[in-house]
C-alpha cells in the first residue's frame, strides 16, 4: 500500500476555501505563460510543479542553484534578472532583506500558510525591520553525513571527514557557512557556539580545513554530482544531504549519520524578487501558495522524501512515511543546529576562498 494517498483523494480533503482561495489567484496571474524558479535541483523536480501548469496554466521553467552565495551575489549585482522566484535559505535571509533584493509578500495572497507548522510561520528570520515579510519557509530537513556502510566500521563523526585514513574518498559541500562549522565542530567548539566563534576560532578551523584539503576528492557545488560520486564508488562519505541516501540505498549499502555534535538543519525559503515586474507578482504569490499545499508536499514527500513547512499532508501519511521525512516527532524541529550567517560573514567567506585557494 502506497505511504500516500493519491493526489486526488489528497486534494479532494483540502477544506474548499482554500479551493476558492488558489482558484482566485490562478485568474488573477492567467495571462503569465511562465516563471523562471531559482532553487536546488532536489526541490523541483519536473513532477514536482507539473500540477501548477494544469491548475493554472502557468509553467515553471527550473533555474538551478550552486551555492547560497552564489545566488545572493547575483541578487545583489543585477545578474539574476531572469529569475521571477527565488530560494534563500532561512537563516540568511537577513542579507537579503538588509539588502533590499525581496520584495514585500503580500500574505493575503498565500492562503496554505494558514497550514504552517508553527516554528515555520512564526519565526522573525524572514521579517524585515519595517515589519513586513520578505520570505515564507517552504521546505525542511537534516543535512546528516551520508556514507558507504561497507567501508566504515563504525558510523561516521565530524572527525571522520579529517580523517587521513580516508584520503581521496571523501567530500564536503563548496558553502562557507557549513563547511566552516563543521571544523568548528571538529575542533571541538560548542554548538551553540559555533555560529559565533572568536577570530581566534576561526582561525584554527581554516588550519583544520586547510589540513583537511588533500583529503578530500571534491568539494560538491549540486548534491546530482555528489550523488554520482557515490555512485561510481569515488566518494564513500561526505557532509551532505539525504538526497544520495534515498537514491542509492536499493543499489548500494548506503548510511546515514546524525553527529552527536550537533545536526544541521535547514529550511528553504520562497521569495521574489524586488526587481520583479508588476505583471508576474501574482502569478509568483499563486506559486508561493502552490508550494505550501497538498500537490507540492504530496509529491515532494513521496519522490524527495521531504517534507514542506505545511502540515496540509501529514495526518494522511503513513506512520513509515512521517518518519522517514522527519514528521512523525514534530519536536524535531526545536532540536537541530540552524545554521545562522554571523554578522561577520564576510570573514568567513574570505577564510573559505583562503581555505580553497590554499
Amino acid at each position: 500500500m502506497s505511504a500516500l494517498l493519491t493526489r486526488r483523494q489528497t486534494l479532494a480533503s483540502i477544506v474548499g476555501g482554500v479551493a476558492a482561495g488558489a482558484l482566485s489567484l490562478d485568474r488573477a496571474k492567467a495571462a503569465v505563460s511562465e516563471l523562471v524558479w531559482a532553487t536546488w535541483d532536489s526541490n523541483a523536480h519536473p513532477e514536482y510543479v507539473d500540477p501548477f501548469k494544469k491548475e493554472t496554466g502557468t509553467a515553471i521553467k527550473l533555474s538551478f542553484l550552486s551555492s547560497e552565495d552564489a545566488q545572493f551575489a547575483a541578487l545583489k549585482t543585477g545578474a539574476a534578472k531572469d529569475w521571477d522566484v527565488v530560494n534563500p535559505g532561512l537563516n540568511g535571509t537577513w542579507r537579503y532583506i538588509d539588502a533590499k533584493v525581496l520584495q514585500p509578500l503580500d500574505l493575503t495572497k498565500i492562503p496554505n500558510r494558514q497550514y504552517m507548522y508553527a516554528p515555520f510561520k512564526d519565526t522573525d528570520k524572514v521579517v524585515g525591520k519595517d515589519g513586513k515579510t520578505y520570505a515564507i519557509p517552504y521546505l525542511w530537513g537534516l543535512n546528516p553525513i551520508v556514507y558507504r556502510k561497507d567501508k566504515y566500521s563504525e558510523e561516521p563523526t565530524y572527525a571522520t571527514l579529517f580523517d587521513s585514513k580516508y584520503k581521496g574518498q571523501l567530500a564536503m559541500r563548496d558553502y562557507a557557512l557549513e563547511s566552516i562549522a563543521v571544523a568548528g565542530l571538529f575542533i571541538g567548539v560548542p554548538r551553540d557556539h559555533v555560529f559565533t566563534m572568536s577570530d581566534a576560532e576561526l582561525a584554527e578551523a581554516k588550519k583544520a580545513l586547510i589540513a583537511q584539503k588533500p583529503l578530500l576528492r571534491t568539494y560538491w557545488q549540486t548534491i546530482g554530482d555528489l550523488t554520482n560520486l557515490f555512485a561510481t564508488n569515488e566518494v564513500t562519505c561526505a557532509f551532505s544531504w539525504r538526497v544520495p541516501f534515498d537514491a542509492l540505498r536499493d543499489k548500494l549499502p548506503m548510511g546515514m549519520a546524525k553527529p552527536k555534535a550537533g545536526i544541521f538543519g535547514w529550511s528553504d525559503c520562497f521569495a521574489i524578487p524586488a526587481t520583479l515586474s508588476d505583471d508576474k507578482v501574482a502569478a509568483a504569490h499563486a506559486f508561493g501558495n502552490y508550494l505550501l499545499g497538498a500537490d507540492y508536499a504530496s509529491a515532494i514527500a513521496e519522490i524527495g522524501n521531504y517534507a514542506t513547512s505545511s502540515n496540509i499532508i501529514r495526518d494522511k501519511l503513513t506512520h513509515e512515511k512521517q518518519e522517514a521525512i522527519f514528521v512523525d516527532d514534530l519536536s524535531v524541529m526545536n532540536s537541530f543546529m540552524w545554521p545562522v550567517a554571523p554578522p561577520n560573514y564576510s570573514a568567513w567567506l574570505k577564510i573559505w576562498n583562503e581555505v580553497k585557494a590554499a
